[in-house]
């Protein structure tokens, strides 16, 4: 029988031996930290509680009183509506930006730091610096972020729009650099103008790039929180006949929050099951993305 040689049979036998003692704790750091408490949180989504060890399984009632919850649905709508000119809006500019600072122009690197940083600002601070300013601009009107609906909205936009493009512009630039440059060339001798190459040769080229970017503005959109707590926190409302009120400017996770801590403790196991219905529209809706622009991907 030939003895097995070599630097790579060497290596391969402990990595083998020994894998579990590096992977062991990840496992199970993963399995404490999230399998366990979300399988825990579908369960308390069917039950009552005021404490998880005193939970008392109730069948979906709380899901029939997420649904008939006003405040929740205006949530659901206000969000997806966000989440999609957000989306918009962020991607073009992105990409806007990044194809410019990619022609070679002086001083693209200063400029991608500058568009970059505002990225590494957290949401809560943003949202109280872009509430200082907005209200700073409005007053002069005679109206403010916080009573007017329509400006919270796209004080909301310009807010994530702020922090998000640089971010999404380096993604770009990674993708714009990517294109090969003899499919330029070769569209040049063609006779394709700037405009042509651009929707026939980089777009195409750069698909996988904006799968990433339109994946991560559409879940974050989604997603978002801390600054709509910042910047708004759900205001202006309005009552509705039957006493409840309607926050106008409130997003869904903001909306799970503020049901979950309000003034009723029973209304726990209804936040819970916003909270597993919020994670099924948000996972379904990435996946679906993820495989209809994963197919408009070219293979180089």
């Amino acid at each position: 029988m030939k003895k097995k040689s070599g630097i790579a049979y060497f290596f391969r036998t402990p990595i083998r031996r020994w894998s579990w003692l590096f992977l062991g704790p990840v496992i199970a750091a993963f399995i404490i930290g999230f399998v366990w408490p979300f399988i825990q949180g579908i369960y308390l989504s069917f039950c009552e509680f005021r404490l998880t060890s005193d939970a008392q399984f109730n069948g979906v009632k709380n899901y029939l009183e997420a649904f008939t919850d006003k405040s929740f649905m205006h949530a659901f709508g206000y969000t997806a509506l966000f989440a999609i000119v957000s989306l918009l809006l962020i991607n073009i500019l992105a990409f806007a930006v990044a194809y410019a600072l990619t022609q070679g122009i002086k001083g693209s690197n200063l400029f991608r730091t500058v568009f970059f940083m505002p990225n590494l600002i957290g949401g809560i601070v943003l949202g109280y610096i872009w509430s200082m300013i907005f209200d700073g601009i409005l007053s002069k009107f005679g109206t403010s972020i916080l009573q007017n609906s329509t400006w919270g909205f796209w004080g909301l936009i310009i807010l994530m729009c702020w922090q998000q493009i640089g971010y999404m512009m380096i993604i770009y630039i990674a993708g714009l650099q990517a294109v090969p440059e003899d499919m330029i060339e070769a569209a040049k001798i063609d006779g394709a103008t700037k405009w042509q190459t651009l929707w026939k040769v980089t777009i195409p080229n750069v698909m996988p790039s904006i799968t990433i970017c339109t994946f991560l503005s559409l879940t974050n959109g989604f997603k978002l929180f801390d600054q709509n707590l910042a910047l708004t926190a759900g205001q202006p409302f309005i009552i509705q006949p039957d006493g409840s009120t309607i926050k106008t400017t409130e997003m869904l996770a903001l909306n799970i929050y503020n049901t979950f801590y309000g003034n009723s403790s029973i209304s726990h196991g209804t936040a819970q099951a916003k909270a597993v219905l919020f994670f099924i529209l948000v996972a379904a809706l990435g996946l679906l993305q993820l495989a209809y622009t994963r197919k408009r991907e070219v293979q180089q």
